[in-house]
């Protein structure tokens, strides 16, 4: 399986595939999270950035989880899965993805998304994380961070959640 985008919520699926005994793939735009990828159990890493990713992976995976929230180009990813795979879009773009499905019909492929989970499902992914171990990576700021945090979070500049301390309200 691969991940796409390595921020709040890919390293968070990579740890939990990784403990549920998944290959993982990270494919992320550039190298530059690479010890980070490891640490976190994924087994690969790629840069989308470099044509040959795409080139090299075609009809690789059975399931691929989009994690990212800006625009990409969905279609692309498309030709990385395997006959029947599945593409799980679980991040929320601004603005409309836009899909062809000739990408998907041809290979029985599948474009699905998720967003959460009721209490049951929640109370099982928390069990799990505690039972192995899986927590995120957090930096903790003070509430008059929040405007730098924000510009952070858009130069890509966060490890990989902001946490505000509430005492500083």
């Amino acid at each position: 399986m691969a991940v796409i985008g390595l921020g709040g919520l890919g390293h968070m699926a990579v740890q939990i595939a990784h403990a549920m005994g998944s290959e993982v793939t990270v494919l992320s735009q550039t190298l530059s999270k690479k010890e980070d990828v490891l640490e976190l159990g994924a087994d690969h890493y790629y840069a989308t950035s470099d044509p040959a990713t795409f080139e090299n992976l075609a009809g690789h995976f059975d399931l691929i989880i989009n994690t990212v929230s800006a625009k990409i180009d969905i279609n692309a990813y498309f030709g990385l899965l395997t006959l029947d795979g599945t593409l799980v879009n679980v991040g929320a773009p601004g603005e409309p993805l836009s899909v062809n499905v000739h990408y998907l019909i041809g290979q029985r492929r599948s474009f699905a998304g998720s967003l959460i989970g009721g209490i049951r499902e929640t109370q099982k992914m928390l069990d799990f994380c505690a039972q192995h171990n899986i927590v995120p990576k957090i930096e903790v700021i003070s509430a008059d961070q929040i405007d730098e945090a924000y510009e952070r979070v858009l130069a890509s500049d966060v490890k990989y959640r902001f946490v505000i301390d509430i005492s500083t309200m």
